[in-house]
């Protein structure tokens, strides 16, 4: 990825969404731009206009974080992309982001096995460990159950952006697809934003780039996101309809990975769905397995 077109795209993405109005200054006539001009947010975050025009053409490295303060704060930044504005700003200057290393050009072996049994342990809900690049990297029982139509029968690694953008049977997997295609974007437009080196992910990026004008135009929007904790819906092919809570949780024995946990309300529709779910995935293991 060009890092300066990264920089210079950002910024003038978030400008553009920016009214005068929302910034508290007078509209105006014969405006020829969207959203507020560079005179004015140099002027609201307090730098020069020709410093500005040369953060705004990605020249941000050597950028203060009192600048860098400043500038998110005229942009209205929420904490999301104030934090991506930095992880370029540290990329620019060639420090590794957030102190994480950069990480490994092959993607990590299988999960650890006590990282298994954590997982293993948790029976009631959905729970695997996510990479940043959207590969699936170790469920519990009821997660394989969960994630079959993403799983399928084997092959390669499980990836969510693959099969968000690229499978069909996406779209009745998730009946909010749209917002589904959004949050991915978001949340590996800013893993890119703390690892600029990660080849594995910037592959991704130009498979489905090309691929999916779906990725394409949702990729070019610069809008970034983090995961946190949430309400989603689901359409499974066994149970039907899930409306599950997640949580992220970050794992500090492993540098990137997440482990998420997908739970329903107790004595929901969705939480009889689960144990269902459960149920199915106990009987096809067993008889996936030779008897005695």
């Amino acid at each position: 990825m060009d890092h300066r077109a990264e920089v210079r795209e950002f910024l003038m993405s978030r400008r553009a969404k920016l009214s005068p109005e929302d910034a508290g200054l007078p509209a105006g006539r014969n405006r020829r731009v969207p959203g507020l001009r560079r005179t004015e947010v140099a002027t609201l975050a307090g730098v020069s206009v020709e410093y500005y025009a040369k953060l705004e053409r990605g020249a941000i490295a050597g950028a203060s974080a009192s600048v860098l303060d400043a500038v998110a704060g005229a942009l209205r930044l929420d904490e999301t992309e104030r934090a991506h504005l930095f992880d370029l700003a540290r990329a620019a200057d060639g420090i590794p982001t957030s102190g994480r290393p950069r990480r490994r050009a092959t993607p990590p072996p299988a999960a650890r096995i006590g990282l298994q049994w954590a997982l293993d342990a948790i029976t009631e809900g959905v729970a695997f460990v996510r990479d940043p690049r959207q590969n699936l990297l170790a469920t519990n029982a009821l997660g394989r159950a969960f994630y079959s139509p993403v799983i399928g029968d084997g092959g390669r690694t499980p990836n969510l952006a693959r099969f968000q953008f690229l499978d069909p049977a996406a779209e009745d997997f998730y009946p909010d697809w749209d917002l589904f295609a959004q949050m991915c974007v978001g949340v590996m437009r800013a893993e890119a934003g703390r690892d600029p080196h990660d080849k594995e992910l910037q592959d991704l990026v130009g498979e489905l780039s090309t691929r999916s004008e779906t990725f394409r135009r949702l990729w070019g929007a610069h809008d970034v996101r983090t995961h946190g904790s949430g309400l989603k819906r689901f359409h499974h092919p066994v149970v039907g309809d899930l409306t599950l809570t997640y949580e992220e949780l970050a794992l500090t024995a492993e540098p990137g990975l997440v482990l998420l946990i997908y739970t329903a309300e107790p004595g929901s529709p969705s939480a009889e769905r689960l144990r269902l779910l459960a149920s199915w995935q106990a009987t096809r293991a067993a008889e996936a397995t030779p008897s005695a």
